[in-house]
C-alpha cells in the first residue's frame, strides 16, 4: 500500500461499512481528515514563489493529527490555574472482570467509575486523620492498553494538599498522598456497591445471564484492585506538560504505526508485563479497525472531568482561597491574546523552503460530502 503508514490509511483500507450510527461517523471524519474531502485553502510563499494547498482538519477528539494541537490549548488553559504545590498521579484500573459489562454499558461504567474514584479521593481528603479538607482533581479517563485491549483505568492529577472549611491549606504529608492499599479497598467497595445499585435500579439491563450479577460481584470483592500512585513533579511547566501528555492522549497515535499492507497493520507496542520491553504487533486489517472502534467513547462523554476545588462551578472562587491561604499570587497570563490566535496560518511554513508565513490567495470547498448515512 503506497503513502505514510497512519491510523487514517488503516481506516480508509479496513473499515466496516457497517457500524453503528456513532462510529460510523467518527470514521468517516478521521478518513477525511486532511484530504479534499474536508476542503482547504490555497498558500502563496512570498519568499520562494511556491503554492500549496492546505486542507482542514476535522477536530475530533479520536483522531490521531489533530491532538497536537488541542494538547496545546488545553495546556495554555490549564496552565494559570496550577499551584505552586506537589502535585500526585494516582491511577484507579478497573479489573478486566469488568469488561464484558463495560462493552455492553459504557456510558454507565464510565460515569459509575468517575465517581467512584471521586467519592474515594474525597472521603479520604476529608477524613481529620490525613488531610481534612476538600482537595482537588483533574481526572482523565482511557480505556485502551499499549497493544489496543479493553484496559479501563482513570489517570488522576491531584495537588497536595487540601483546602479547609476555615479557609487554611493542609499539605500532604507523605510523597504517595494516600496509602496505596487503602485507596484500593475504598475504590473496590465504592464501585461494587455502585454497579449493584445500578443493577438493581435497572441501568444494566443488557447484563442478562442468571446469577451472573451477584457471581461477578462478589468475586471482585474477593480479589485485588490495581491502584498506582506516585509523586509528581513540582515546577508548573513540567507539570502542565505531564498532565498534556494524558488529557488529549488517544488509543494509538500514527508515530506507533510501523506499515499499513493489503490485509494486515503492524505496530509498536511496549510490554508492561515483560519489563517493558519494546515489541512489534502485526493485526489483521479488520481487527486493528475493531480494537480501535473499540475505544471511541459514547457520544456526549466526557474524558477529561475536574473535581473538588478545581470542579468547574467553583474552580475561581475556590482557587482564590487556596492561593490567599498559600500566599501565592495568581499566575500572569502570558499566552498570546485573542487576535494574535487568529492570525492565518499562524505556525505554517512553506513546504518548500520551510520558510513563514504564508499568504492564502484562495479558498477550496469540499470535493465530496463526508457525512454520508450509516449503513
Amino acid at each position: 500500500m503506497s503513502g505514510p503508514a497512519s491510523v487514517q490509511a488503516a481506516l480508509q483500507r479496513f473499515a466496516p461499512d457497517r457500524l453503528d450510527r456513532h462510529r460510523h461517523k467518527i470514521t468517516q471524519r478521521l478518513c477525511a481528515c486532511h484530504t479534499p474531502a474536508m476542503g482547504g485553502i490555497e498558500a502563496h510563499c512570498d519568499h520562494c514563489g511556491s503554492e500549496a494547498a492546505w486542507y482542514h482538519g476535522c477536530r475530533d477528539r479520536h483522531c490521531p493529527q489533530c491532538q497536537g494541537r488541542a494538547t496545546r490549548r488545553w495546556a495554555e488553559r490549564q496552565d494559570k490555574q496550577l499551584l505552586s504545590v506537589p502535585y500526585f498521579h494516582v491511577v484507579f484500573t478497573l479489573p478486566h472482570d469488568l469488561n464484558g459489562w463495560v462493552a455492553l454499558h459504557p456510558e454507565i461504567i464510565y460515569r459509575l467509575l468517575f465517581k467512584a474514584v471521586w467519592t474515594t479521593l474525597d472521603t479520604f481528603g476529608h477524613d481529620p486523620k490525613r488531610l481534612n479538607g476538600q482537595l482537588g482533581m483533574t481526572a482523565v479517563l482511557h480505556t485502551w492498553g499499549q497493544n489496543l485491549s479493553r484496559h479501563v483505568h482513570l489517570h488522576c492529577l491531584v495537588p497536595g494538599g487540601a483546602l479547609s472549611d476555615a479557609g487554611r491549606w493542609h499539605p500532604a504529608r507523605s510523597n504517595y498522598l494516600f496509602p496505596v492499599k487503602a485507596l484500593s479497598r475504598h475504590f473496590r467497595g465504592t464501585m461494587v456497591r455502585l454497579l449493584r445499585r445500578a443493577w438493581e435500579s435497572g441501568q444494566l439491563q443488557r447484563v442478562t445471564r442468571p446469577g451472573e450479577v451477584d457471581r461477578l460481584l462478589d468475586a471482585l470483592m474477593s480479589c485485588d484492585w490495581v491502584v498506582y500512585s506516585k509523586h509528581c513533579l513540582q515546577h508548573r511547566t513540567s507539570v502542565v506538560e505531564y498532565l498534556a501528555r494524558y488529557t488529549h492522549r488517544i488509543a494509538i497515535t500514527d508515530a506507533r504505526i510501523l506499515s499499513v499492507s493489503d490485509d494486515s497493520v503492524t505496530l509498536r507496542y511496549t510490554d508492561y508485563a515483560d519489563r517493558d520491553r519494546h515489541k512489534t504487533l502485526t493485526l489483521d486489517g479488520p481487527e486493528f479497525v475493531r480494537r480501535f472502534l473499540m475505544h471511541i467513547v459514547p457520544k456526549g462523554l466526557m474524558r477529561v472531568r475536574h473535581y473538588g476545588f478545581l470542579a468547574n462551578r467553583c474552580r475561581k472562587r475556590k482557587l482564590a482561597e487556596v492561593r490567599s491561604a498559600l500566599d501565592q499570587p495568581e499566575a500572569v497570563d502570558e499566552a498570546p491574546g485573542k487576535e494574535a490566535a487568529r492570525v492565518p496560518l499562524a505556525g505554517l511554513s512553506c513546504r518548500t523552503c520551510d520558510r513563514s508565513p504564508l499568504r492564502i490567495i484562495a479558498t477550496r470547498q469540499p470535493t465530496r460530502p463526508w457525512r454520508r448515512s450509516s449503513a
